[in-house]
């Protein structure tokens, strides 16, 4: 539907409760990155969250449409709810709703400042690992971190750890070695995290591969690190200059040598295969 025409039931359950899952990715020259695995973990989330399950051959026929509608896309989103249901917590009995929705691309600066923020994501809760509609929770943090002149928000967990971004996973580079959280830190699965770390791992063009620790992160570990960066669909990698909040550290040089690297790995495989 052209935009502003578009309508979606009032009493969808994504509307009323937050009870949907979603994936977003980029669209590159008209086609959508990496779209099989954010397919994959788009089926995953919504297993976890007990949604039937949504039709592949659906979502990419309504994918096809709409990227055809917006020659232009620059971000695509995904989004499957359990439809139409009570104003309250419990679920109707119809179909899902399918929403596929483009939108122009992301700009981002060559390197962001990011607000460790003073509430802890749930590494033990229900929704952990899972790609849910229900967002407040971002987006408190997200204008939390803007008010500080942040653009983007950092969380630990209840233990304490460094986990992830409202919309990213964290890398840092210490001792020369690249150190992500484990997803039992409660991070999502983040596909670009997930690229990244297979392409550093392997020797690319006679290029070694980098040393990759993934572990738990003291976030006290930000203070002598030498370099860190965020991923994500829209960002790939983009380097941290600065975190404020309950920590605060500046990194000079951002960004480094290593984020330099690992970006342009990134870039590389992008520039030869849409759907790695």
């Amino acid at each position: 539907m052209p935009h502003g025409e578009a309508a979606l039931r009032a009493d969808d359950h994504a509307v009323v409760v937050g009870d949907g899952v979603f994936e977003t990715t980029k669209v590159i020259d008209g086609v959508p990155f990496a779209l099989s695995r954010h397919l994959r973990r788009l089926r995953q989330s919504a297993l976890g969250l007990r949604l039937k399950e949504p039709s592949e051959d659906l979502i990419r026929s309504a994918i096809d449409a709409v990227v055809k509608a917006n020659p232009d896309a620059g971000l695509l989103r995904i989004t499957w709810s359990s439809g139409s249901g009570p104003l309250g917590s419990g679920r109707g009995e119809g179909p899902g709703t399918l929403v596929v929705s483009t939108s122009g691309s992301n700009s981002w600066p060559t390197a962001e400042r990011a607000h460790l923020v003073p509430w802890a994501r749930n590494e033990h809760g229900a929704l952990t690992g899972l790609k849910t509609t229900s967002y407040a929770e971002n987006v408190l943090a997200l204008a939390t971190a803007r008010e500080a002149e942040c653009s983007e928000a950092l969380f630990l967990n209840t233990a304490g750890l460094l986990c992830e971004g409202t919309g990213t996973n964290v890398f840092l580079v210490i001792g020369g070695s690249l150190v992500t959280p484990p997803l039992s830190s409660g991070c999502l699965a983040g596909i670009t995290r997930e690229l990244i770390l297979e392409i550093t791992r392997q020797e690319m063009h006679g290029k070694p591969p980098e040393d990759v620790e993934v572990r738990n992160v003291d976030p006290h570990e930000l203070l002598t690190a030498e370099e860190a960066f965020l991923t994500s669909a829209t960002r790939n990698v983009s380097a941290i200059s600065e975190i404020t909040g309950k920590l605060q550290m500046t990194f000079n040089s951002a960004p480094g040598p290593v984020t330099t690297r690992v970006a342009a790995a990134f870039s590389e495989l992008e520039s030869h295969t849409v759907d790695p």
